[in-house]
């Protein structure tokens, strides 16, 4: 069923990437090829946000963070800090579950070289502020990465100028929910040493203690 602030398969809303994600479906008839829903329950007290789907990863799988590298540095983080059960397996029929965690992208469609534009993060908004507004357990937004953090803010109202991205950087967004950034879980942060594993576990220590 197609949530509320879930897009439709087809939507249509942007046409670069619907011309993006029709040549995918045409190379990769397989694939999921389409805007990939959130996941994880309604009812959670941390979101996750992220950029966008992975080529290869949630826009091949359908699952926020699936196939890439990216989730085989997040999910079992999840694992570790009790936010999730199971064991990843790159496919979104791993039988991994998330526990009181929700997953989402401030875009819901594959970009081109994985940069969004301004248009796109702004036509996917309505999406991540219902979302946000239907989490009435919500204590906690993770924004992976400067534009993630950047479409909470402006989704929730907040100015970019008092509220600067840094690692580890923690503002309160909306009354009794706090936003707390961390470098992306990408292969490039993790291989140039900009995002460690260590750096990561240090991110999900603070929400623990936010959350309480």
């Amino acid at each position: 069923m197609v949530l509320p602030f879930e897009p439709a398969r087809d939507c249509a809303e942007c046409p670069r990437l619907v011309e993006y994600r029709e040549a995918s479906r045409a190379k990769q008839p397989t694939w999921h090829n389409a805007p990939v829903e959130s996941t994880g329950p309604i009812s959670a007290r941390l979101l996750i946000t992220g950029l966008a789907p992975g080529m290869k990863g949630a826009n091949r799988t359908g699952r926020p963070f699936t196939g890439d590298f990216a989730g085989d540095l997040l999910y079992p983080t999840l694992v570790k800090y009790g936010f999730a059960d199971g064991t990843y397996g790159r496919e979104a029929d791993d039988g991994l579950t998330l526990t009181d965690c929700r997953i989402t992208n401030a875009v819901r469609c594959v970009p081109p070289q994985n940069k969004p534009t301004g248009a796109e993060v702004l036509a996917c908004r309505p999406f991540l502020q219902n979302e946000i507004a239907a989490m009435a357990n919500l204590c906690v937004i993770l924004a992976l990465g400067g534009i993630a953090h950047q479409a909470v803010l402006r989704t929730l109202g907040g100015k970019i100028s008092a509220h600067k991205f840094a690692h580890r950087a923690c503002y309160e967004v909306a009354k009794g929910v706090m936003m707390i950034d961390s470098y992306h879980c990408s292969r490039l942060n993790t291989n140039t040493g900009r995002l460690t594993e260590a750096m990561f576990c240090d991110v999900f220590e603070d929400i623990h203690r936010l959350i309480g």
